[in-house]
């Protein structure tokens, strides 16, 4: 297992919190199964193939777009694989759920008046299903898709296209995800603050950074203001 490297954060020195939300606010396991269960399951009845075919068939098309915007566009994979995904996704909507600790670190982000801004890979869609179960919406200051930014959080341009979009200094900003390609790109574009959310799924094991700093539970941020 690897060695975590515990965050160290000065609150005073954050005015902007940005946060992914798939992995580090909700809990993956709603995608994981979506993805690699459901979507199969109906794609191999829906084309009279085993389900160890559609698997792999589905394996190959999602790697072909990975780290791209139509990797998570709802609308892209509802064409390409002939079914409707945001049906799917409302009919398997009681598997979304927040993680421990989340709105207890929005609110106390908000008490220690920081900004918060959501800023997802996820497609509007997706967004929208999952604030509608969550009913997270009016925690943040702005929800931000990539879709409207016009590359992933991958891509290296995505933070300077935000910043063109909403107000903040890279130099005393925060942004949590789970994924480390996105906090590459972050780094590398300046933003001082990057944390690593090491336990994206209530189902799977805990697996800290390597690079970056490591938490599984936003608890640990909120106690180094104590």
């Amino acid at each position: 297992m690897k060695k975590k490297i515990e965050p160290k954060i000065d609150w005073q020195a954050i005015d902007t919190v940005l946060l992914d939300m798939d992995g580090t606010l909700l809990d993956k396991h709603f995608d994981d199964y979506f993805w690699e269960e459901y979507v199969p399951e109906t794609y191999a009845r829906q084309n009279n193939i085993s389900i160890f075919t559609a698997e792999d068939e589905l394996l190959a098309k999602y790697k072909e777009r990975e780290g791209s915007l139509e990797w998570t566009d709802l609308d892209f994979w509802s064409q390409e694989l002939d079914l409707d995904l945001e049906r799917m996704k409302q009919e398997v909507d009681h598997l979304i759920s927040i993680h421990p600790y989340v709105l207890e670190f929005l609110d106390f982000c908000r008490g220690v008046g920081k900004k918060i801004i959501l800023v997802t890979n996820a497609h509007p869609k997706t967004l929208a299903i999952k604030m509608a179960k969550t009913k997270m919406a009016g925690e943040f200051d702005a929800l931000i898709c990539a879709d409207e930014i016009g590359v992933a959080k991958e891509d290296p341009s995505f933070w300077g296209k935000l910043a063109e979009k909403i107000d903040f200094d890279k130099a005393r900003t925060l942004l949590a995800d789970d994924n480390e390609d996105v906090l590459v790109s972050a780094e590398n574009y300046g933003i001082a603050n990057v944390i690593f959310v090491a336990k994206s799924s209530s189902r799977k094991p805990t697996v800290y950074s390597d690079r970056f700093s490591s938490i599984i539970f936003f608890k640990e941020l909120m106690d180094m203001a104590i």
